[in-house]
């Protein structure tokens, strides 16, 4: 057990506010998956009657403008500008392949499958923190990403059913989202979250407004535009929360509370689509989640494990040590010899 009086007043303060920066960047985090997973249920009702370039395409659009909106809150079009647009492009197509790739995926299977198989991602975010960010991931780390992929052979079954395109599209989106929550945190320290992004959703509004000719326009009703603008507006929340909490910490350690959309995606899919998920998604599940938690729990062991609860437990368990570190400093000056 690790104590108070273990740090200096210096190093205490210092934990401190590495915890409030920590719990940023999860509050932002579940802020995005909320959003996100809202963007899905939109996405999932949607795709029932409109095709999928035309869902990226006003979903897109209206996020974009939702964007332009809010320019003065994020400090104005000024920091759309970059001297990194190599990079820019390169999470541009990212969202492009996370976009299509997920939600090709979520018009065709169940919607608690198709997260199942998403929430690969922050395993893959695990094992690209390595080449990317120079981060160390030990042997049980690695071990754990292993197992979280014989998760998903459980799920897929090949031999045992056809692994359809829309597995693999899931599969694909993925690691382009794992790979856009890599370069948030790769371009944290000269890029503002307004422009990473703005630009990951204007990339897609292209790539539709390219595809939309093979698939033509259909005038939505008044209960499209209402899901549409949802979408939209979900997909601001989502992006500005994801990137916002990748930016602060360590993709390792935020990853897997990504996990708590799957929850809500379940409950969801069986209330709106009457959808149960079979004994093998659930235990793949199963394993993908385990071997997520494992990955946390290595990550944040030790001194972190400690500050990672005081994170959780709020200000007010913070303020409580603090109580009980005072006193018994005044009991240790009360007990020396005068």
């Amino acid at each position: 057990m690790f104590s108070c009086c273990s740090f200096s007043p210096q190093q205490y303060m210092a934990l401190e506010e590495k915890n409030d920066e920590t719990g940023k960047a999860i509050a932002y985090l579940l802020t995005g998956v909320t959003g996100g997973l809202c963007l899905d249920l939109c996405a999932k009702e949607l795709l029932r009657t409109f095709s999928l370039e035309q869902f990226v395409f006003t979903r897109s659009l209206i996020g974009v403008g939702i964007f332009l909106l809010l320019a003065r809150q994020f400090g104005g079009l000024d920091n759309l500008k970059t001297n990194r647009w190599g990079w820019h492009l390169l999470r541009t197509c990212l969202a492009v392949g996370a976009m299509f790739g997920f939600f090709y995926g979520i018009g065709r299977m169940p919607l608690v499958d198709a997260l199942t198989l998403g929430f690969t991602a922050p395993l893959i975010v695990t094992a690209l923190s390595v080449p990317m960010l120079g981060e160390h991931v030990g042997w049980r780390r690695w071990t754990a990403v292993i197992l979280g992929f014989v998760g998903v052979l459980i799920i897929l079954r090949p031999g045992a059913q056809t692994v359809t395109l829309a597995h693999l599209a899931v599969l694909f989106g993925a690691f382009c989202y794992a790979s856009l929550a890599i370069t948030a945190r790769k371009l944290a320290t000269t890029e503002s979250s307004y422009s990473m992004s703005v630009y990951v959703v204007a990339g897609p509004l292209l790539v539709s407004v390219l595809l939309m000719g093979t698939s033509g326009w259909q005038a939505p009703d008044a209960t499209g535009w209402t899901l549409f603008i949802a979408a939209g507006g979900c997909s601001v929340i989502a992006w500005i929360g994801i990137i916002g909490g990748y930016r602060r910490a360590s993709p390792a350690m935020l990853a897997p509370f990504e996990y708590t959309a799957l929850i809500g995606g379940a409950i969801a899919g069986y209330v709106f689509w009457n959808e149960v998920p079979d004994r093998w998604v659930s235990v793949g599940a199963a394993v993908i989640i385990a071997s997520g938690l494992f990955v946390v729990y290595r990550e944040i062991g030790g001194v972190l494990s400690n500050r990672y609860l005081r994170v959780l437990t709020s200000s007010s368990g913070a303020a409580l040590r603090r109580r009980a570190s005072r006193r018994r400093q005044q009991q240790d000056q009360q007990s020396e010899p005068e």
